[in-house]
């Protein structure tokens, strides 16, 4: 029997099996350990860099006027040495009411820290620690991903200590509907699991530059993950930074997808199989003013094709406040040009 044992012993280990080390493969096992540790120190050069920027994101209000009652949690990444840093909409949401947000440090320090704005259109927010000196990561650009890439997805639920997870690049060009509706356009898919407590923690790349930040993950769909791009949050910053909203372009009319009939497509010369019908108008807005009427179908903006009120947002996520565009329109069977001039949402 202790002869079966042994034979079967070699079979697996080979002279291990009489206390000798286990001989290489044949199939390059020492380039495959070389390539691993390569990969590992990639991923720990990253850690040791990016994670004393990782912070825990605390949103608290008074219970019974006294004491105060945690209502959020999430992660961030500081992005300046003077505490800014880059959360998810949905953390910092409970602070609009709530009266305190605090900060914690993997070092398990706390700190204060305000809103300085938010944007659920992209689920991004922005928010400042107290004092200065801070660490910080630095922004990526996202436009230079490729399916298959390296990505390191960082979190710090806890306050304490980051959690990492790794994967690649997935897809990209996702679209998912934030808070508000709307879509959330060039969302990055990837494979690096989520840990319950990082929305908003940052998904980075090889290189240390943050690439994204993870936003959501679907619950029932095992490994799934997805970012708003670096990129996307860049101008997100910019705008709050330097206006306190991110302003995007208003007509002022409610709309709906609506069909073309083929046979009307083909006599108009348009390729559009759907167009977005005008519902409503409000009194005095652009709409109204260029000269839209309810029923109303626009199936294109400045030449380009409309189908969907998603491709109308787009149209209109652009720098589109107070420039002129062409809305082209069926009505009652004819195709008519209007101009008409965005307002800023929300003014």
């Amino acid at each position: 029997m202790r002869d079966t044992h042994a034979q079967a012993l070699r079979l697996l280990y080979g002279d291990a099996a009489d206390g000798a080390s286990p001989p290489a493969a044949s199939h390059g096992t020492a380039a495959d350990a070389e390539l691993l540790d390569a990969y590992s120190r990639a991923v720990v050069d990253v850690v040791d860099a990016v994670g004393p920027t990782v912070v825990s994101v605390l949103v608290a209000a008074p219970r019974d006027g006294q004491v105060d009652e945690q209502v959020g949690a999430g992660s961030g990444v500081i992005i300046t040495p003077d505490g800014y840093i880059l959360t998810n909409d949905h953390v910092v949401h409970a602070a609009l009411k709530a009266q305190r947000l605090d900060v914690q440090l993997t070092d398990g320090s706390r700190h204060q820290a305000r809103l300085v704005g938010t944007d659920p259109a992209t689920d991004l927010a922005v928010i400042r620690a107290e004092g200065g000196d801070w660490p910080f990561a630095r922004l990526g650009d996202s436009e230079r991903l490729r399916a298959g890439q390296l990505v390191i997805a960082m979190g710090n639920p806890f306050g304490f200590q980051s959690t990492v997870s790794t994967g690649v690049v997935s897809s990209l060009g996702r679209a998912l509907r934030s808070r508000d509706g709307r879509l959330i356009e060039n969302i990055i898919q990837h494979t690096a699991p989520l840990n319950p407590g990082n929305s908003g923690g940052p998904l980075v790349g090889s290189d240390g530059r943050v690439i994204g930040i993870n936003t959501a993950i679907i619950a029932m769909a095992q490994g799934i993950g997805f970012a708003v791009p670096a990129n996307t949050a860049k101008w997100v910053i910019s705008e709050l930074l330097t206006h306190g909203r991110v302003r995007r372009g208003f007509l002022g009319l409610s709309a709906r997808q609506r069909p073309l009939a083929r046979r009307v497509a083909r006599h108009l010369g348009i390729a559009n199989a759907s167009a977005v019908a005008v519902m409503a108008l409000e009194a005095g807005g652009p709409a109204m003013r260029a000269g839209l009427a309810v029923g109303d179908r626009i199936v294109a903006v400045d030449d380009q094709m409309v189908q969907s009120v998603d491709d109308l947002h787009r149209a209109l996520a652009k720098e589109t406040i107070g420039k002129a565009m062409t809305l082209l329109i069926l009505r009652e069977q004819r195709l008519l040009d209007r101009v008409v001039i965005p307002a800023e949402a929300g003014s």
